[in-house]
């Protein structure tokens, strides 16, 4: 029977990761597949991984992580932030330094809805005087 230390739900943009924390060597896994396999991009690699760099805990657990919606982007914020919740729940120690990172803020900017009658959220059609 696998125990989950932590569970975390993250949110970015579009996108909701479910994050769950158990004891291990460090091995991450998302949707099934590894870090590395699911996230081509060393950036977004990088910024799953960061809360557990700040709490020393890259080899102590192992993460098992579901996430749906939106873009590549959105889905490794969601993944950092549910990430940095669950840590939390490990041990309550962890809060003031994941708190002064950052990473326990939920990213709130969503794409502005484009506008009836116009080009784009922002963009107008072009003026014509006559």
């Amino acid at each position: 029977m696998v125990r989950n230390l932590g569970i975390g739900t993250g949110r970015r943009k579009t996108s909701v990761a479910r994050v769950y924390v158990r004891e291990g060597s460090g091995k991450v896994t998302v949707n099934g597949k590894g870090l590395n396999e699911y996230f081509p991009q060393t950036e977004h690699v990088n910024v799953v991984r960061s809360p557990l760099t700040v709490v020393a805990g890259e080899n102590k657990f192992d993460v098992v992580i579901n996430v749906y919606g939106g873009g590549i982007s959105g889905q490794a914020g969601a993944c950092r932030h549910g990430l940095a919740r669950a840590l939390c729940q490990v041990d309550e120690t962890n809060y003031t330094s994941l708190r002064g990172n950052g990473f326990l803020t939920r990213d709130s900017r969503m794409v502005e809805r484009k506008k009836y009658g116009q080009a784009g959220a922002r963009k107008r059609f072009q003026f014509s005087k006559r």
